[in-house]
């Protein structure tokens, strides 16, 4: 039901209609009764005056977190793998800083590669702003450890303020091919299913267009997460080429 509503939802945001925040105002009564009640009883320091309010509408009945959608699924895939290998050091091109990266912060030193500016003093994270398209920084071969999750599907469309490039998502790839020791292992996430661009927001990959492009990389091991949010551990080409729409994970290396 929400991916029917999801055009229609997206529309009624984009003329500035919050449909989310207009659901939530069914709680006031709830909220009001809540307020009312708590400053009959409060006492102390901690007594409620009307300039304390400050209402949250939509965690009355949100559950305890979110343990499904891609980017969990995908952030973990990655880090369990990642941590069973132990390497040296790692790098990573544009994945989510305070997800995937996060986790690997816990057990070992990172470097992250975006287009974007970051500013941080965490320990063990190192930060170079650069383009996946010109990895310079980086001698053919030498990286061991390399991850790009949720990332090659944006590169040349410029939402991230970099060039437009119909061909930018293929340019990565070989870069990541490039960069990539021998015996080196490369965590890729990307969507899939059927191809398309959705500007510019991301493209839709099949499964053998990623494989496909990069012929100097094997497979070491296929994922997925499905149309329904499921995790699919151990999928094969063609399991993952009947997922209408889902993401697509690759563990590559350099023979």
């Amino acid at each position: 039901m929400r991916r029917l509503l999801r055009p229609f939802i997206d529309a009624a945001a984009f003329v500035g209609f919050d449909v989310h925040r207009a659901t939530t105002l069914r709680q006031l009564p709830r909220f009001t009764r809540d307020a009312l009640a708590y400053r009959r009883r409060a006492r102390g320091p901690f007594e409620l005056s009307p300039g304390d309010l400050a209402p949250i509408l939509t965690d009355f009945h949100a559950p305890a977190g979110i343990a499904r959608g891609q980017y969990f699924h995908q952030d973990l895939w990655a880090a369990r793998l990642i941590y069973a290998r132990r390497p040296a050091a790692h790098v990573d091109i544009g994945s989510r800083i305070d997800g995937f990266i996060a986790h690997l912060l816990t057990f070992m030193p990172v470097t992250v590669v975006d287009i974007r500016p970051l500013e941080t003093d965490v320990a063990g994270l190192h930060f170079v702003r650069g383009d996946m398209c010109r990895l310079d920084r980086f001698e053919s071969g030498s990286i061991d450890s390399l991850s790009c999750l949720h990332t090659i599907e944006h590169v040349g469309l410029g939402r991230y303020g970099d060039s437009i490039n119909p061909d930018g998502w293929r340019v990565a790839l070989r870069e990541l091919a490039r960069v990539l020791a021998p015996g080196g292992r490369l965590y890729l996430g990307t969507p899939i299913g059927r191809e398309r661009v959705c500007f510019n927001s991301e493209r839709v990959f099949s499964p053998k267009t990623i494989l496909d492009a990069i012929p100097a990389l094997q497979p070491v091991s296929l994922a997925a997460i499905d149309e329904r949010d499921r995790f699919v551990s151990d999928a094969d080409l063609d399991r993952m080429l009947t997922i209408p729409a889902g993401c697509g994970l690759f563990e590559l290396t350099k023979p």
